[in-house]
């Protein structure tokens, strides 16, 4: 079948049409004013044309067919018809979409679960799915840079120099640091004449020390009281400027540490000025005994040293690695994918799920959730956050209820009666870990709808689990659940780490199961695939590209649970594309999926 766009109506009539073409139409009864129309079955393939300046309407309706999951561009075709006698002769393109197979919530009560991802600081510290050849290529190259560096293992004296220790020195001296004739003789006697990768990058004792690390978490990123992100000039973190030399990046690094000011938030409405220099703590031996005494003296100074440093190194790695400055333009498009525009993704996921009567979300900045209830969004559900919304962490646990399903919205929240009910203490949850609210739907059925983000090791699930159920039988009977969950589950339990197995059996205690299919394989149910990368500062947690799904985090972490004897799944699918599809052992987050969890959906059938 073929469309012809054309000026005469803007974008979206077009977009419309097309959606209705590829997902097909429901028959409609004549009414007054309104006529009959039949049943459309779904075209397989849709032939969208535009001629001359109506090229541009084309390409953007395939482009959001293809976002939207509907279709795949499957050929695109220039031609320079022919035109009357008299006319302009024109170019024309035609563009095949080839519909896709989406998978259906209909059948039953839609609920959608997603953890949001926060989001990550070092834009290349996981393995991704890049659509650049290149960036598979850079970081193979980084891999063997760091795994085999041979002759590129050069002294610190050659990349960081003794002219930039002593410009540093000068900045330390006027900060009145003590203890810069103690760094001078470790500058001289040990750092400046240690290698690169060897001595300093892949040094145990430097990592045990947090010499590296421990100024990075305090710098790499900074929350302004507007709102707005600093970024300590690195490779590891979303920082735009030009980075292509250690002399380029040297004066943007000394000034941003020493010289500019930063608004941060200081206490509970107020803010200060500070200057990154400023935020570097000591390390204390009692807490990481790696540190010598003498270190720990000047711990302030020597991790300033040790992070410009380790900042020096990646530059001079990333200059050899790719002289022409490629690798700026791939950290640009994973920064823009995973940070700048990240919530925007991230809504368009969501709004393709709107018939969704339940979307559970977790680990949601305060921001995106406000962003949220502006959004188009807003119209369909009610956006629901904690009372006690964190800011600080910023990673809360939300739920989106349908404004058809559920009319007047969240009744009460409960997540305190839940906290409440821990049988441990104290409580194993940080502020926006949970929400639980009571509502009612358009039926009259009470609901206990709650969204969760469990710890690393999963260790916090069972416990809450246990809560809810407890709270939920406080609202008897006939009020049913709906959980969605990142319960940190693993595949292969073991004492630290929460297995699958375990979750299912105590779902089963409790009288409730998953949206998983019962004695399903949770091998097929994997929720997660990421593993850490060599740019970071803990090369410790670094996977191999050939290992990243031996030794990554490749687990069935993501969950929606209900009680047996409420609902029984008819369907439940994973997302990892945006496209209701998931690739198996593909690493993600990508350039179109800004999470590193699937989203899970479930249509739910009652039994009542």
């Amino acid at each position: 079948m073929e469309m012809k766009v054309s000026l005469k109506k803007g974008v979206g009539f077009f977009v419309r049409a097309a959606s209705v073409f590829l997902r097909g139409a429901e028959a409609r009864e004549a009414s007054e004013g309104i006529e009959a129309k039949p049943k459309r079955p779904p075209v397989e393939e849709l032939l969208v044309s535009g001629l001359g300046d109506a090229i541009v309407v084309a390409v953007a309706v395939a482009e959001r067919m293809e976002a939207d999951g509907l279709a795949e561009i499957a050929g695109v075709e220039t031609l320079f018809p022919e035109m009357p006698d008299g006319e302009t002769r024109s170019s024309q393109i035609r563009i095949t979409l080839r519909r896709l197979n989406r998978p259906s919530l209909e059948g039953g009560l839609a609920v959608v679960t997603w953890n949001l991802a926060a989001i990550n600081n070092n834009p290349f510290e996981y393995w991704i799915t890049h659509t650049d050849g290149a960036y598979a290529e850079l970081m193979a190259q980084v891999e063997q840079f760091i795994e085999n560096p041979g002759e590129r293992d050069a002294p610190i004296g050659d990349i960081f120099g003794q002219a930039r220790y002593d410009e540093l020195r000068s900045l330390m001296e006027a900060e009145g640091w003590r203890g810069l004739d103690e760094v001078d003789g470790m500058w001289l006697s040990d750092l400046s004449i240690r290698k690169a990768v060897s001595g300093i990058l892949k040094d145990k004792g430097l990592g045990d020390k947090r010499l590296c690390s421990m100024p990075d978490r305090f710098t790499n990123t900074t929350n302004l009281s507007s709102g707005e992100p600093a970024f300590r000039p690195s490779v590891i973190n979303h920082c735009a400027n030009r980075l292509s030399s250690v002399a380029e990046w040297w004066p943007q690094w000394k000034a941003f540490m020493f010289q500019d000011y930063l608004e941060v938030p200081a206490g509970s409405s107020g803010s200060k000025r500070v200057r990154p220099c400023e935020l570097l703590p000591s390390i204390k031996r009692a807490k990481y005994p790696a540190i010598t005494d003498a270190e720990e003296a000047v711990s302030v100074p020597l991790q300033c040293l040790c992070l410009a440093i380790f900042d020096a190194i990646l530059v001079h790695m990333m200059h050899v690695l790719s002289p022409d400055g490629h690798w700026q333009k791939i950290k640009e498009s994973i920064c823009d994918a995973t940070f700048r525009k990240k919530n925007a993704k991230t809504t368009a996921i969501l709004d393709g799920y709107r018939e969704a009567s339940v979307m559970c979300l977790q680990e949601a900045s305060v921001k995106f959730l406000g962003d949220l209830g502006v959004s188009s969004l807003a119209t369909t559900h009610h956006i629901v956050a904690p009372a006690k919304a964190d800011a600080q962490r910023d990673q809360n646990s939300a739920v989106l209820l349908s404004r058809q399903f559920f009319p007047a919205g969240a009744a009460k929240e409960l997540t305190e009666d839940v906290i409440a009910a821990l049988d441990v203490q104290p409580s194993p949850l940080e502020a926006g870990d949970l929400i639980v609210v009571r509502t009612t739907s358009a039926t009259g059925t009470p609901f206990l709808v709650a969204s969760f983000h469990g710890d690393t090791n999963g260790k916090s699930t069972s416990p809450v689990l246990r809560a809810v159920a407890k709270v939920l039988a406080a609202e008897g009977a006939g009020c049913q659940l709906i959980f969605g969950m990142d319960a940190n589950t693993h595949l292969a339990g073991s004492s630290s780490l929460y297995g699958v197995k375990e979750f299912l059996q105590d779902c089963e205690a409790l009288g409730l199961r998953t949206c998983w299919p019962d004695g399903k394989d949770m091998a097929e149910c994997l929720t997660t695939c990421n593993a850490r990368t060599f740019l970071q500062p803990q090369l410790n947690k670094a996977c191999p590209s050939t290992l990243k799904l031996q030794k990554g985090d490749v687990n069935p972490k993501d969950h929606i649970v209900f009680r047996r004897s409420g609902f029984e799944p008819v369907s439940t699918f994973k997302d990892n594309t945006a496209r209701r599809q998931y690739v198996e052992s593909m690493c993600f987050p990508t350039l179109q999926f800004p999470s590193d969890h699937g989203l899970v959906a479930t249509a739910l059938e009652s039994k009542l």
